[in-house]
């Protein structure tokens, strides 16, 4: 045994390698668990009583100069490295491949900031909500169609739980805890029972606004739509307003725009009509004002939203809408120069 781990101890004096490659090699024929040091480690059992504290301090040398030996060759090709080249090995593996912005938080960060120009704030709420936020704080009839289960995903365990469908419940959380002047907008996720099609998803995002104040009124609300739609569309840039109903605005309306294609001329994305729907809007109805706490006799106010896919869609012509919650990375690399 003495005479194998001298042989040893000069084959390892004697060490050298080239590259790495090389060291590596040494480095398991002497040190790994089937090199040759620990083979002598596994035959020390059968060395005679009276021997074994020479031969095991002997042992233990000869694994230390290994490793020393096999440490030393290493750090001399870390340095060689150093010296051959001006790599940090301490970066991220190059090239590091940046990603970009979505194109629903490009829309909404600039209706966001359309709005906050105009004083407005933003306020967020629960995604999962209960029917009072939902309904009827915001006047919807306990028989209205949006209640169905065609249209709302409800909580089976508890009917009263639901995830919203608007994030109108925000409005309604903060007209019952804020008394006016109140001017909110409130971005968000909504959810409905709808088939998935390339103009329809179960799942879709809106930024709602409301204004309440004294002597707010319907002119207000228009100049307010006028000066959003000039800001997000261009300068040249029309509206419309057409009567419709909402249960928590009275009176209400639909706003068109010019078509920001052909200008209002006519196309096939307008259906040469020359506009374009892309939101919905009103005067708050008194009650719901009644409903959160609000004396409608002294305060008035109005409402808007607006789907941000919608709003998307008019900006980049994105036809099919699976296409914002797929994760497509080509389609996501098409944005990178639209912030």
């Amino acid at each position: 045994m003495i005479a194998k781990i001298n042989q040893l101890l000069e084959e390892i004096d004697a060490l050298t390698a080239n590259n790495a490659e090389e060291l590596e090699v040494l480095r398991i024929k002497y040190l790994s668990k089937k090199g040759a040091i620990n083979d002598l480690m596994a035959d020390f059992r059968n060395v005679a009583p009276e021997q074994k504290k020479e031969v095991g301090m002997r042992l233990n040398e000869l694994k230390n100069k290994a490793q020393d030996k096999i440490n030393s060759l290493k750090e001399q090709f870390s340095n060689q490295d150093n010296s051959a080249c001006d790599l940090d090995l301490t970066r991220s593996a190059y090239p590091v491949e940046l990603g970009t912005r979505h194109p629903l938080t490009i829309v909404k960060n600039e209706i966001i900031d359309i709005f906050a120009r105009l004083g407005f704030s933003i306020a967020e709420g629960p995604e999962i909500e209960d029917d009072w936020h939902v309904f009827s704080a915001l006047n919807f009839a306990p028989e209205h169609p949006a209640r169905d289960m065609q249209d709302t995903f409800f909580i089976e365990a508890n009917p009263d739980v639901v995830l919203r469908t608007h994030t109108s419940s925000v409005q309604s959380r903060v007209m019952e805890t804020t008394q006016p002047p109140i001017r909110i907008i409130c971005p968000g996720r909504v959810y409905r029972n709808e088939a998935i099609s390339y103009r329809a998803h179960c799942f879709f995002h809106q930024v709602e606004a409301l204004y309440i104040d004294k002597d707010v009124s319907f002119t207000d609300l228009k100049q307010v739509l006028l000066l959003f739609a000039k800001e997000m569309f261009g300068a040249e840039t029309k509206i419309r307003l057409r009567p419709s109903y909402f249960p928590f605005t009275e009176p209400s309306a639909e706003m068109d725009i010019s078509c920001n294609i052909c200008g209002g001329k006519g196309c096939p994305f307008c259906k040469h009509t020359g506009w374009v729907e892309i939101l919905g809007c009103g005067m708050v109805d008194p009650n719901v004002l009644e409903l959160n706490g609000i004396d409608s006799k002294v305060y008035s106010g109005y409402a808007l939203g607006m789907g941000i896919e919608r709003i998307t869609n008019l900006k980049y012509q994105v036809k099919d809408l699976r296409m914002f919650s797929e994760n497509d990375t080509r389609f996501l690399k098409e944005f990178e120069a639209a912030y």
